[in-house]
């Protein structure tokens, strides 16, 4: 099983929820109002009257098998409007309850 967090400006937020949908992907947790910066380009989103926009970001685990449909999705999504920002990390789940 693998973790995977992904983290996007709030106009995403209905593209986001499509891809979770589209991969039947029932579980997550969901952070809102979120602020950064990231790391390779783009503004940062710091909810302040300079820099408005803020992220959303969300925590789901799923099976290896869906990680490639997963970021192949993020990534078209990404490619769509760069400006935007999304990124999506993964990473191994030991153990689960």
């Amino acid at each position: 099983m693998k973790a995977v967090f992904i983290v996007y400006n709030q106009a995403h937020t209905e593209k986001v929820e499509y891809i979770f949908e589209k991969l039947a992907i029932r579980g997550f947790t969901r952070w809102t109002d979120l602020t950064g910066r990231g790391s390779v380009s783009g503004d940062p989103h710091l909810n302040t009257h300079t820099w408005p926009e803020q992220n959303t970001a969300r925590l789901t685990i799923v099976e290896d098998i869906m990680v490639p449909k997963f970021l192949d999705a993020v990534k078209k999504m990404d490619e769509i409007n760069k400006d935007v920002g999304v990124r999506a990390f993964v990473w191994n789940i030991e153990q689960a309850y």
